[in-house]
């Protein structure tokens, strides 16, 4: 069997080393048309951060896992094709700022159509709207190549920097065909590869447009829960009560769970806003407003809980920031990855800047091109300077913001980093990371989500 995989980013690069390394007699190439993005697959300076991905890709790179730019030629060979693009949300014309962009799914599609090659399984990796697969089938149907082919939806459930263990062993593997003979076939076909190495109990089978809709809906519930937490998050603050003895408490009701109730600063990512936008706008266009109400609702308590640390940054600063030097720990929207989409540092930082702040930042992963391109700033603005660790980063500071919860940021010298910041010293701590204890008795005023 030969698969292709069209993009090398977040979901089609680490999943498909993960066949490949799983299902040695299975060829597995991944497709792309940046060429440095392929050289960086090729090489061990991988183009995305991820625990232990090196690893994998090593093992079977060169021997059943190949990355190329040679789309057109891999697709006509290929027996199993998925679709792993880009979905951005769209930036132009109907829906904008809410419906998602397919314009390069679609592409995918008429490429295949093109190519030819023999009868195909096609497979959305991608995150879709529901009936996003309808578009694709009715393009390879009407190729009239003399070939057929199925279309499947495969959606992935990985969870940024602790992709390759969602990979080795997964809560489900959710795959969506039509309910014909030949539509079971393709979908008994797919489950197989991943039978390999995953229990059949964990491989879930639907129709077409329920595994298509369950992707949006779980990031929309997985979202939901981080911002109801961040409301009460606010209470806390105002009443006196601590907002992580208060997710522990509710966290214990076996109907409830623990998962998902840490307030921070707000969720980030490529996945939750962009989905929860796109279920939103399905909503509206399928007649529901109020159910499209609903789900705006946990975006805009993400936006609050973000406004609200930099106004609590201020009042706690004397009302103003301006020509005051902020260290920023952390840039990426979560520890272990290297990704900064929708981090909640690019809306803190922005915010900061606009206050006339100047900020020096430091993380372990992301690069200051990223983080410059992510502000929209030039490489040349004085108001902002990167640093190699964290206490260059905290030198003459009046603030420290931590903004990841990168596990180093525990063990600083607390003391070290006091002695040498502007007093009064502030630690404004976005993930309630640190023992408040220990900071305070350095002698900083320290500030936390959800509490005193």
């Amino acid at each position: 069997m030969k698969i292709c995989c069209i993009g090398a980013g977040y979901v089609g690069g680490p999943t498909m080393a993960m066949i490949a390394k799983k299902c040695v007699d299975t060829k597995v190439t991944v497709v792309d048309l940046n060429q440095d993005r392929i050289d960086a697959w090729n090489s061990d300076q991988l183009p995305i951060y991820e625990p232990g991905l090196l690893d994998v890709v090593k093992s079977a790179r060169g021997r059943n896992l190949f990355f190329t730019t040679d789309i057109d030629q891999t697709l006509q060979d290929s027996d199993i094709i998925f679709i792993s693009v880009n979905t951005p949300t769209k930036d132009y014309g109907s829906g904008k700022g809410k419906a998602a962009d397919l314009r390069f799914v679609e592409s995918c599609a008429r490429n295949i159509a093109k190519v030819g090659g023999g009868n195909k399984i096609v497979v959305e990796k991608s995150t879709v709207p529901v009936r996003t697969a309808q578009m694709v089938k009715e393009i390879l149907n009407e190729a009239n190549n003399g070939f057929t082919y199925q279309v499947l939806s495969n959606p992935e459930f990985l969870a940024e920097g602790t992709a390759i263990a969602d990979l080795e062993n997964p809560d489900r593997v959710l795959i969506g065909g039509e309910q014909t003979p030949e539509g079971k076939s393709a979908i008994e076909k797919v489950a197989s590869l991943y039978a390999q190495w995953i229990n059949r109990e964990k491989i879930l089978t639907t129709n077409l447009w329920s595994s298509e809709l369950s992707k949006l809906t779980a990031n929309a519930f997985l979202a939901q829960r981080i911002s109801s937490i961040n409301a009460i998050s606010a209470l806390c603050e105002a009443t006196g009560a601590d907002v992580d003895e208060v997710a522990n408490a509710i966290g214990t009701d076996s109907r409830i769970g623990s998962k998902f109730l840490k307030s921070s600063v707000g969720f980030g990512g490529s996945c939750f806003q962009k989905d929860i936008l796109n279920l939103s706008y399905l909503c509206q266009h399928f007649g529901l407003p109020e159910v499209a109400e609903y789900w705006n609702q946990v975006v805009r308590m993400n936006d609050y809980q973000k406004d609200r640390f930099v106004q609590r940054m201020m009042d706690a600063m004397f009302n103003t920031v301006s020509d005051k030097k902020i260290a920023i720990l952390g840039f990426a929207f979560k520890k272990d990855t290297n990704d900064v989409r929708e981090s909640p540092a690019i809306a803190v930082c922005s915010r900061l800047l606009e206050e006339n702040a100047c900020l020096k930042i430091y993380d372990p992963q992301v690069s200051d091109e990223s983080i410059l391109t992510a502000l929209g700033l030039e490489e040349n603005d004085k108001r902002i300077s990167f640093h190699n660790n964290a206490t260059d980063a905290t030198k003459s500071t009046h603030a420290i913001a931590i903004l990841t919860e990168w596990e180093e940021f525990k063990d600083l010298d607390f003391d070290k980093i006091y002695a040498q910041m502007e007093k009064p010293a502030y630690l404004f701590d976005g993930r309630n990371l640190i023992d408040s204890e220990i900071v305070k008795s350095a002698g900083f005023r320290v500030y936390r989500i959800g509490k005193e």
